[in-house]
């Protein structure tokens, strides 16, 4: 039987500058299989799309991020493009959302440069994953076991390289949701308190 995702409110942390296929096309999937999609934003109003680096096309953000509450959301997605995760990562209100999501045990898919909001939230140290090609370095240094395939699957957490990844990302990505929460405890914090 196939995955489902009745009921399941799926939050999509963006700010200006992300890869808009990497928003689009999760968001389709995930509308596709049920869930109700929110784009969440530290800006009010729109959000700016990027093909590369060529503007794109704007959309409506549905929950301002000052007003957004892990607790209203199952799942969260991170598209990438340099620009959108960059931004983030050093918004202190984006990075503790993030947080929320992984001491909470809610499945999170990133894909492209999205890990980098990852490594400011604590959530990578131990875990097994993969990005675009430039983050290996930086993710390695924070912790993670970097591989380059097109989707890396680590207990709720999905990644994958670039667009060209989305049919394996979206596809993992609902499984992953559909299984719904993996458990807390899965911040660098947490670690270190289990391992004594």
């Amino acid at each position: 039987m196939a995955a489902t995702l009745e009921g399941r409110r799926v939050a999509i942390l963006v700010t200006d500058g992300f890869e808009q296929i990497e928003l689009t096309e999760p968001r389709r999937v995930l509308d596709e299989n049920g869930a109700k999609t929110d784009l969440v934003s530290p800006k009010t109003g729109e959000v700016q799309g990027f093909n590369h680096d060529e503007h794109a096309d704007k959309f409506n953000v549905d929950a301002p991020l000052e007003e957004a509450s892990v607790d209203d959301y199952d799942a969260l997605v991170l598209p990438g493009g340099v620009m959108n995760p960059d931004a983030l990562r050093i918004d202190e209100r984006a990075v503790a959302f993030v947080r929320g999501f992984v001491e909470a045990g809610k499945p999170l898919a990133a894909i492209c440069h999205g890990p980098w909001t990852l490594i400011e939230a604590g959530a990578v140290d131990g875990r097994r994953m993969t990005s675009w090609p430039s983050l290996k370095t930086d993710l390695r240094n924070a912790g993670a076991d970097w591989v380059d395939q097109e989707v890396v699957v680590d207990h709720g957490l999905i990644t994958s390289r670039w667009p060209d990844d989305l049919p394996a990302f979206t596809r993992k990505m609902v499984e992953e949701f559909a299984e719904g929460n993996h458990g807390p405890g899965l911040t660098q914090n947490a670690r270190q308190q289990a391992k004594g």
